[in-house]
């Protein structure tokens, strides 16, 4: 339909046998989370300083590219002592141009390319995989991995549902030794741990409100990547394998390769926009899962674009805090990132994270400024998960606020399409319509 190093690790054939059951449940769009098998992952031990940290990247596309050309700066750099030993793409030429990159960018390190995900994961010398496929395919592929040996950084967002994100909840639940880093990189600005500190010291009282946003505009619309006419289905891509989990659809050039603007693929704004901001703020806040969202939206400029270019969501969490965030593609100014308490607010639209008194209490409670240094969020985020493949050390954007981010993203998405309220139980993990 058109638009629409140490551990012993499992054989080759078992993880190709593993990797093909899994990526079949994925094809019950309708199963839930609890309806799905939890892989047993193999231990895990620290890498040895002096023993490079090999990984493995699956999805070629503009961010998977865009990645890669970091870490190549960062290996130029010595930021980390890792290697990137294989690529993997559906799309040959995709591959090709990844594959060349990264030899070009470590010419002592042999790098091997892959048109099935599961023939990389079945390298038993490969420590971890950064996923940047359609998000569509980050569940399975998330849990394909850990099931295999390999810890996961996944781009945001972490799945397309919340059955998604449960399953991978599960999974790594499961298995605590497995490492995976969600691709939220504002989850490394000290100003939103600044804000965590102040919140649970009870520096600004009970937080009630909090609001944020992601907008930008551009003069023809969202998305509109440039389309390679040399793509093509049964030549150069794999069609069948890029729609996987979703069910093949037929092919349509625009689908492929701008996913984002349509709603089958793609949660548009909330889910590869809004992510970014609300995730830090749920880690500040420390509320609990969300247990209501209502979220409106519109096409007001870009009418081709099948998602929508202007969204408002408000949440209700377990502890007592309502969130508000905007989102545009179609305007450029945003709300202040702000975080209301009763006694004080704490503002944080710069770098620096500002505690600033309600009237009532400025007597008791001295404005502050919280000084934090602008860094490549990108970049530390990921070096950050490298750093904990090689020491088993925790991660700092992990799986469960992924989840909770994602129940907001899930609600959010259905609240705009059919117009009403959703909620959330967070005893049962499920939802429905309010």
């Amino acid at each position: 339909m058109k638009h629409n190093p140490a551990q012993p690790s499992p054989s080759r054939r078992d993880v190709l046998a593993a990797g093909a059951a899994l990526s079949a449940v994925g094809l019950a769009a309708t199963a839930s989370a609890q309806d799905r098998p939890i892989p047993k992952a193999p231990d895990k031990a620290a890498i040895p300083e002096g023993t490079p940290v090999r990984i493995g990247v699956i999805g070629m596309g503009g961010m998977g590219r865009g990645h890669l050309g970091s870490m190549m700066a960062q290996i130029r750099d010595r930021k980390h002592d890792f290697q990137v030993v294989a690529v993997c793409d559906v799309n040959s030429i995709n591959l090709g141009t990844a594959q060349k990159t990264a030899s070009e960018g470590q010419p002592d390190v042999e790098v091997s390319g892959y048109g099935d995900y599961k023939e990389l994961l079945a390298r038993d010398d490969i420590d971890g995989v950064l996923i940047a496929s359609p998000e569509h395919w980050h569940a399975t592929m998330s849990v394909d991995a850990m099931a295999a040996g390999k810890d996961v950084y996944c781009e945001k967002p972490m799945t397309l549902s919340i059955d998604d994100a449960l399953w991978i909840m599960n999974t790594i639940d499961a298995n605590p030794q497995m490492r995976m880093q969600v691709g939220t990189q504002y989850m490394m600005l000290d100003k939103y741990r600044h804000a965590k500190r102040l919140i649970a010291e009870g520096k600004i009282g009970h937080p009630t409100l909090s609001q944020t946003s992601y907008c930008r505009n551009s003069l023809n619309g969202e998305w509109l990547y440039g389309i390679d006419a040399n793509v093509k289905p049964g030549e150069t891509l794999d069609w069948e394998a890029w729609c996987g989990p979703m069910g093949v659809d037929e092919f349509d050039t625009e689908v492929y390769h701008r996913w984002r603007r349509y709603r089958k693929w793609s949660t548009g704004i909330i889910g590869d926009l809004l992510v970014h901001m609300m995730t830090p703020m749920i880690f500040a806040l420390d509320r609990g899962w969300p247990t209501r969202v209502c979220a409106s939206g519109g096409h007001y400029i870009d009418k081709a674009m099948e998602n929508h270019d202007q969204v408002f969501v408000t949440t209700e969490f377990e502890k007592d805090h309502t969130m508000i965030v905007a989102g545009s593609t179609c305007n450029e100014n945003g709300l202040d990132t702000l975080i209301r308490g009763h006694e004080a607010n704490l503002l944080l639209g710069g770098n620096n994270c500002v505690l600033r008194p309600e009237r009532h209490f400025a007597e008791e409670i001295q404005e502050q400024t919280f000084q934090s240094e602008g860094i490549d969020a990108q970049g530390a985020l990921r070096l950050n998960w490298i750093e904990c493949i090689r020491t088993r050390e925790q991660n700092v954007s992990p799986v469960k606020l992924a989840a909770q981010v994602m129940v907001i993203v899930d609600l959010a998405t259905r609240s705009m399409w059919d117009g009403g309220a959703w909620t959330f139980d967070p005893k049962t993990l499920t939802a429905k319509r309010a």
